[in-house]
């Protein structure tokens, strides 16, 4: 296993996500439950869209772990503003394809039998989806 799947494990057992509710699992060889480790209280943060001003370029970036073991934060925020930032922002198709583009990016290209990203690191293995929400519908009132 790479470094990034066993950062995304709960005690290099399972993934987070599929230990919400599985209340007898233990880590493997052991007798310590997974369970004390584990929360079903999302950590949520409200961001007032109607407080701030946003324009084209400014996107929220929903995405599947396939893209984010693989990518930091700051990656996605450098692809998609220089994706955008090359789009005409009246072009109603640029956020699926700044989405795309970070899905290509994550995948990586087939170098030597395996898929590779930037810095030769390896491409991601998971299933990848990822959203771009513009936030300058926010500022409008319906």
């Amino acid at each position: 296993m790479s470094d990034s799947v066993d950062q995304a494990r709960v005690l290099a057992t399972i993934g987070v996500t599929r230990g919400l509710g599985d209340h007898d699992l233990k880590v493997h060889d052991s007798n310590i439950y997974i369970k004390p480790f584990l929360s079903c209280c999302p950590e949520v943060k409200v961001y007032p869209l109607s407080l701030f001003d946003h324009g084209a370029d400014d996107v929220l970036v929903l995405g599947t772990d396939g893209l984010w073991d693989v990518l930091s934060n700051q990656e996605v925020a450098e692809a998609v503003t220089g994706f955008l930032a090359n789009c005409d922002p009246d072009d109603q198709h640029r956020y699926t394809m700044a989405a795309q583009d970070l899905v290509m990016r994550a995948r990586g290209m087939l170098k030597d039998r395996s898929w590779r990203i930037s810095g030769d690191r390896l491409g991601s293995g998971d299933d990848i989806s990822v959203y771009l929400i513009p936030l300058m519908y926010g500022n409008t009132q319906t």
